[in-house]
């Protein structure tokens, strides 16, 4: 059953049964052989995220010492990303309630040790847009506060198949990722063994990059 966790911040449990976490987990492993994982960088300083990723859609967020934007093509292999794989656009068909499709889907790769601190996603250009994320693999301690870096947070426990859903007033609350957990239900996500390690997690998040009419968003740089 979903539960808002603040307004217009829905989580769902389990939404993807293991027979869909399954074919999600096919999906990226082919989008990964086509678009390699690789290190996305702080701007200014160009220290490594702890996360590798890839993306999927028309557009993809990518991050180094320029900033953070959304462009066409891969930034080490220069080739158009692959399509959004068909179970995480039925997930945005399902949870979005946006008249829209999703323009680029970020596929977030942890390792045991990896994080993410926190921070907003505002690269987009109309926020009336939800941001959609799947999670596959390990579960993960969420964190989301409110509007400002300051504000105080609270923490939920993600697990393989659930969905969360960044939209309305929450679409622009601060959240990261704080730690993994040690799981045994690894066996679905087989097929992404190559590229995740035992006891790693996958994330995928859908976003709409554009507005209704076709404007892009700005390239963006970190919010203190």
């Amino acid at each position: 059953m979903a539960t808002e966790l603040a307004p217009g911040l829905i989580h769902h449990p389990g939404f993807l049964d293991p027979a869909a976490r399954l074919r999600l987990a096919e999906q990226v492993a082919a989008i990964l052989e086509a678009a390699p994982p690789f290190a996305p960088r702080m701007p200014r300083t160009g220290k490594p995220f702890s996360v590798r990723m890839s993306n999927a859609g028309p557009l993809g967020w990518v991050s180094d010492r320029n900033g953070y934007r959304y462009q066409a093509t891969h930034p080490e292999t220069g080739r158009p990303w692959p399509a959004i794989p068909p179970t995480a656009l039925a997930a945005w068909e399902a949870l979005a309630r946006y008249p829209a499709l999703p323009e680029a889907c970020l596929i977030n790769l942890y390792d045991p040790a990896a994080r993410m601190g926190l921070h907003q996603d505002r690269d987009e250009a109309d926020f009336s847009a939800p941001v959609v994320s799947l999670s596959v693999g390990a579960p993960a301690l969420f964190r989301y506060g409110g509007l400002h870096r300051t504000d105080p947070t609270r923490s939920v426990r993600l697990l393989a198949g659930d969905a969360v859903v960044i939209g309305g007033a929450s679409r622009l609350i601060f959240h990261g990722i704080d730690r993994l957990y040690r799981s045994a239900d690894q066996l679905v996500e087989l097929p992404l063994t190559r590229f995740l390690p035992a006891g790693g997690r996958c994330n995928l998040t859908l976003r709409r990059v554009s507005d209704r009419t076709g404007r892009p968003g700005e390239p963006g740089l970190p919010i203190s």
